[in-house]
């Protein structure tokens, strides 16, 4: 079931104010229970872990950007 403009939009704003906040806490929380690793793997990592939140949510983000499809155009 494909969502509305609306839906997508309120699901964005959730996940960026509520979602992503946390996804980061949660990430640097798993980081640092392990020994700090090189400088250029610790970015990598920060690296992998900010572009893989993306992924899953690409459908929800899809068009937020633009003008509202299902508007009138009047």
């Amino acid at each position: 079931m494909a969502l509305s403009y609306k839906a997508r939009r309120r699901w964005s704003l959730i996940v960026l104010v509520f979602g992503l906040p946390l996804y980061v806490i949660m990430a640097v929380g798993i980081i640092a229970l392990f020994d700090r690793p090189p400088i250029w793997l610790e970015l990598i990592i920060y690296v992998a872990l900010g572009v893989a939140w993306a992924f899953p949510l690409k459908a929800i983000f899809k068009g937020i950007g633009q003008a509202d499809p299902d508007a009138d155009k009047d």
